[in-house]
């Protein structure tokens, strides 16, 4: 038989140390502030363990809180997903995906037509704020793509895409650039959150005298827009612009391809591999995002033999 200590204990003590405050744990179970504090401290009683060092007007997890709180967020987590899953009509099938709106409108949306034929019966429901929120999931997203170095504590993240930069304009622009000097008095097209884009690519090119000047944009898709509409030459994020490549709408003048220094990577919580919807999805973007790069690859080779 499992050996299942207190279990409303422990579900007080995981909504404690993950909202930070009894008050806040309270609220979530809908019992008082007071209460949570009784059954945390019988909890600790009972495993003769500390689990908060409670200061003025904070709580601290201890060592050995962090580790418990660690292992059953995901347990609840799980036990609130198997839930919905059971409660929820027989013929919902839904799959909530987290992105940034640049990576859905890019990327996403363009293909889900492809993952819709195969999987009809799921229904995708795709929101905002995935690549560039501060918090890199939320709980009712089904899995999340994020920009980032893969170090999300408590989620499994695969990776999906290197995200390689490359200065990319409008193809009647593009003539005029033969060498990466000819970037010098040119609008140079800025994304407000990634500074660094424009001096690691130049820095790489060994063009030192040349600094990023031009419109900036709150998002990638913007400035990527904006290069189409030919205002300037904006610095390009794979994969955002591999369709605009393929189908000639942006050029890339110069050869010359920069790591970025993070990857694109598919996150999720790990007790969702078990469940189909998810599974289906998972395989099928894995799948989708080795395809640019092949495609990218037939290009340049296609350009090389017309040379």
């Amino acid at each position: 038989m499992r050996r299942l200590l207190f279990l409303n204990g422990i579900k007080a003590f995981e909504a404690a140390a993950r909202t930070g405050s009894f008050a806040a744990a309270g609220a979530e179970l809908n019992v008082t502030a007071a209460a949570i504090s009784r059954m945390v401290h019988l909890l600790e009683e009972r495993l003769g363990v500390a689990l908060f060092e409670r200061k003025a007007n904070r709580l601290v997890t201890t060592a050995a809180g962090r580790f418990y709180q660690s292992g059953l967020t995901p347990i609840f987590d799980a036990l609130a997903s198997l839930t919905a899953q059971v409660t929820a009509p027989a013929s919902v099938r839904v799959l909530t995906i987290g992105v940034g709106p640049t990576f859905a409108m890019k990327w996403l949306i363009p293909r889900l037509a492809d993952f819709q034929k195969q999987e009809p019966e799921i229904e995708v429901r795709i929101t905002t704020g995935g690549a560039a929120a501060p918090e890199p999931f939320s709980d009712d997203w089904s899995c999340g793509i994020k920009l980032g170095d893969g170090d999300w504590p408590g989620l499994v993240a695969e990776p999906l895409f290197a995200a390689d930069l490359l200065p990319v304009c409008a193809p009647r622009l593009a003539s005029q650039l033969k060498r990466a000097s000819d970037l010098k008095g040119r609008s140079l097209l800025r994304v407000a959150h990634s500074p660094d884009d424009w001096p690691k690519w130049l820095k790489a090119a060994s063009i030192a005298r040349i600094t990023a000047r031009g419109p900036e944009f709150e998002f990638y898709g913007q400035a990527l827009q904006a290069a189409v509409d030919g205002l300037g030459v904006a610095m390009g994020i794979r994969p955002y612009i591999d369709d605009d490549l393929a189908a000639g709408r942006l050029v890339a003048p110069f050869e010359l391809s920069v790591p970025k220094g993070m990857r694109w990577y598919l996150v999720y919580h790990g007790f969702r591999t078990g469940q189909r919807d998810f599974a289906a999805f998972r395989r099928w973007i894995i799948r989708a995002a080795a395809e640019p790069a092949t495609r990218a690859k037939g290009q340049r080779s296609l350009m090389r033999e017309e040379t």
